[in-house]
């Protein structure tokens, strides 16, 4: 059984998402102790909870220590099967970060994995369900993984009540992950969206975004999504934000996001996320910060070696790294130093038993 202190470096859920991810892909038990321990409200939360049920149930594993509050489990792990599976985090917490858990393993499913999640779709510290859609997914697409994730229902805080449907397709092996030049950004689009909100909200984040992106050159499209009551995908609670990616000359999709919370401007909320996208652009990275410590996963279990470049290597990203390697100590991260910082990794060659 691998022993993992969930108090290492970054210290918080994301140690135990990719945790219980490499044990369902490659067999093996671990321990996961100190869970959240730098966190001000340590231990388990319902979506770390419904994020471990999510793969236990793709696996079936047996699981020890699942209950709120909890700062230990144990995972152990079966065959990946295949199948449909219905999840309800049953607060506001993010839907987005059981599929983070969800989608490695389902990647060496025996067959196709069909999911629906019910929560917040749209978090202050998750990524929302626009960047999984159109920034990780088309990245990820490109190794030749494909799945699909419809948006029934948004959800904010603090009622949830989001639906995200999912479709992951298996494959035999991934393809390596190369990122190698930024290129030039052929356009930057995005969407602006609010739920219960007047419709003049989701204008000013989108006019603000442009604004400041079209100031340095940029061809700018960012589509209005403007909920109200009548429609099936409006939230149960009120609440907006805006997701931004640049499309480049080499393929590269680099993401940016902000959401909106009470008493911040509508145009700040879409200045903080054109600043981050152009702070990310500007230090040449191939993938935004975000994705860098989210393809860690499938750097490590692809067939070959892969590439990216990150203009901010992040604490999540070091962790991801440090724990990759308490479960394949044979396999290597190259970290790059520089502007931006390169990041290599030849992986394992995983592939569906």
């Amino acid at each position: 059984m691998i022993e993992v202190d969930g108090s290492m470096l970054e210290g918080g859920g994301q140690i135990l998402r990719m945790s219980v991810a490499l044990s369902a892909v490659l067999g093996v038990p671990v321990r996961v102790f100190n869970i959240r321990a730098k966190r001000s409200d340590p231990g388990l939360k319902a979506q770390h909870i419904t994020a471990i049920k999510a793969v236990a149930s793709l696996v079936n594993a047996d699981v020890e220590g699942l209950k709120l509050g909890s700062m230990e489990i144990k995972f152990n792990p079966k065959i990946i099967g295949g199948g449909s599976y219905r999840f309800d985090i049953g607060t506001a917490g993010s839907t987005t970060l059981v599929l983070q858990s969800l989608l490695p393993a389902a990647m060496f499913a025996k067959s196709r994995v069909n999911v629906e999640i019910t929560g917040g779709t749209d978090n202050p510290l998750a990524p929302p369900v626009d960047y999984i859609i159109n920034v990780l997914k088309p990245i990820l697409s490109k190794a030749g993984y494909n799945f699909n994730i419809q948006v029934l229902r948004r959800g904010f805080y603090p009622k949830g009540g989001g639906i995200v449907r999912a479709y992951m397709e298996p494959v035999m092996s991934l393809k390596p992950i190369k990122l190698e030049d930024q290129g030039s950004i052929k356009v930057i689009r995005g969407i602006s969206y609010s739920s219960r909100l007047p419709e003049h909200i989701a204008n000013r984040m989108a006019n603000s975004a442009s604004k400041i992106l079209r100031s340095h050159g940029f061809d700018v499209h960012i589509e209005l999504e403007v909920l109200q009551p009548n429609h099936p995908k409006c939230a149960l609670s009120p609440g907006c934000g805006i997701v931004l990616w640049a499309e480049t000359s080499t393929g590269c999709i680099i993401g940016s996001d902000s959401l909106g919370e009470i008493g911040k401007p509508a145009e700040k909320v879409g200045e903080e996320a054109a600043m981050k996208l152009l702070a990310e652009i500007k230090g040449g990275g191939t993938v935004d910060s975000h994705a860098a410590d989210q393809l860690i996963v499938y750097m490590l279990l692809a067939d070959g070696e892969s590439v990216i470049k990150t203009s901010n290597l992040s604490m999540h990203t070091l962790t991801c790294i440090e724990l990759s390697k308490k479960f394949l100590p044979e396999v290597s991260f190259e970290v790059i130093e520089g502007e931006p910082v390169t990041i290599r990794c030849r992986g394992i060659g995983f592939q569906r038993g």
